[in-house]
């Protein structure tokens, strides 16, 4: 396992985060498998979109705060970032991915994003894990 570190800009933004997994499967030989990639945190979440029309990202995370608005007269959470915990949720920690011939499987216009809902933050942690396929292909 290997973490990759990410910084945010924003208090809500996608990052996307495909060409550091590809390096990473580069980086260490793999070629069949499954790469899992995790957020490490309880108010950032892990993707997989479209990577081509920027408004994508836009109206992804507008539709999130409809859903979840940042405020709340009811939330009881002491921090006051309800809403980051429960888009986090929805999003979703963990992606699998498959990696046949050392290249990502994702299709035309799909990218893998690390999806922040509290930032700014300087360190945001995500960990990238291989599994080897047996016989060497998926």
């Amino acid at each position: 396992m290997e973490q990759i570190t990410i910084h945010s800009r924003t208090h809500s933004e996608m990052i996307d985060i495909t060409s550091q997994i590809e390096q990473y499967i580069t980086q260490n030989n793999y070629n069949h498998g499954i790469v899992y990639v995790s957020n490490l945190h309880t108010t950032a979440g892990i993707t997989i979109n479209e990577n081509a029309d920027p408004d994508v990202k836009t109206d992804f995370l507008r539709r999130l705060d409809e859903v979840y608005p940042w405020e709340h007269p009811e939330d009881l959470h002491a921090e006051g970032n309800t809403a980051a915990h429960l888009k986090a949720s929805t999003v979703g920690a963990t992606q699998a991915i498959l990696v046949e011939d050392g290249k990502l499987v994702l299709g035309t216009w799909q990218g893998v994003y690390f999806c922040e809902f509290d930032g700014p933050r300087n360190s945001r942690r995500v960990a990238l894990s291989f599994v080897q396929s047996e016989g060497g292909r998926l």
